[in-house]
């Protein structure tokens, strides 16, 4: 298998970087792999991860919900309900910063639920996602005919109002061409949403090697609210604000008690999950995962 291996950090090309720490792919291969973190911009990365047309191996697993709606165990029907509550959320959050209607570029749809949602608004939207197994699904549950990538829907310059990436940014192996990409497309006013999973919580803390957010090796990048600070100024993109996604500390706790002792531990990972989000509420930035908001201007 070919590999990436970084000589400098993938965001602000410091070439101060060091190995951190082992974590295990728990989900499908069962290898291991190594986090580095940047001195300079404290971004965490996995360090020899797959290229990008070797790592569609590391998606096919019935574990992997957002490829398969899998509804198997208590774990994911949990997670399917709150799903319903979070996609409105979403919904009534991007319309809320930006207009009622207008036009939507969903990056990384998965089974084109969000697409759906949006679509039901009044939004016009295009869905993006790499996977075939997924796009399959979106057809079959909700009649979402999602493209395979960006380069693949003629897609206009300035066409979108809004860009939706949920928990998609440390996925992408060709990071900068891609946060350009998205630059491109966006609108003079239009409004990005990149939402990514926060290294600095207090549930990464809490459950440090066995935290389900570092996902190696389909997460490359483990972002801090400073380096994508940094990314999006390389790019000449401004945040305009920042936000908790309260309801991923408790998914994200169960799953990582459930790799830690073998099945999910409810109430430990509750107390965890209720641990981190009390603590983010003193300070946002160490919330499990952070929706950023950005502009061009």
């Amino acid at each position: 298998m070919s590999s990436i291996h970084y000589a400098d950090c993938p965001v602000c090309k410091s070439r101060q970087i060091d190995p951190l720490m082992t974590i295990r792919d728990h989900s499908v291969s069962k290898e291991n792999f190594v986090i580095w973190q940047c001195r300079n911009c404290t971004l965490r990365f996995t360090q020899d991860a797959p290229e990008e047309n070797e790592i569609g191996r590391y998606y096919q697993s019935q574990e992997y919900i957002s490829h398969t709606n899998t509804q198997k165990g208590l774990l994911n029907k949990i997670y399917q309900r709150v799903r319903k509550i979070t996609l409105k959320q979403k919904a009534d959050f991007i319309i809320k910063q930006t207009q009622e209607t207008g036009s939507l570029l969903d990056v990384g749809a998965g089974i084109g639920a969000f697409a759906s949602v949006m679509k039901q608004r009044g939004w016009r939207v295009t869905g993006v996602e790499p996977d075939p197994g997924a796009r399959q699904q979106s057809e079959k549950l909700f009649g979402e005919r999602l493209i395979p990538s960006m380069e693949d829907g003629n897609l206009r310059n300035s066409s979108f109002d809004a860009i939706s990436l949920w928990h998609v940014m440390e996925h992408v192996h060709a990071l900068h061409e891609y946060v350009e990409k998205l630059k491109g497309l966006l609108k003079p006013e239009g409004k990005l949403f990149i939402a990514v999973p926060n290294y600095t919580a207090m549930d990464a803390d809490i459950y440090k090697t066995w935290w389900a957010a570092y996902d190696v090796p389909r997460h490359l990048y483990h972002f801090s609210p400073l380096s994508m600070q940094k990314l999006l100024e390389l790019h000449g993109l401004k945040l305009q604000s920042t936000h908790r996604m309260m309801f991923d500390s408790y998914y994200i706790s169960l799953l990582s008690s459930k790799y830690k002792k073998g099945k999910p531990s409810w109430i430990g990972a509750g107390l965890s999950g209720l641990r981190s989000n009390a603590n983010a509420l003193l300070n946002k930035d160490r919330c499990s995962s952070l929706l950023y908001v950005v502009s061009k201007f």
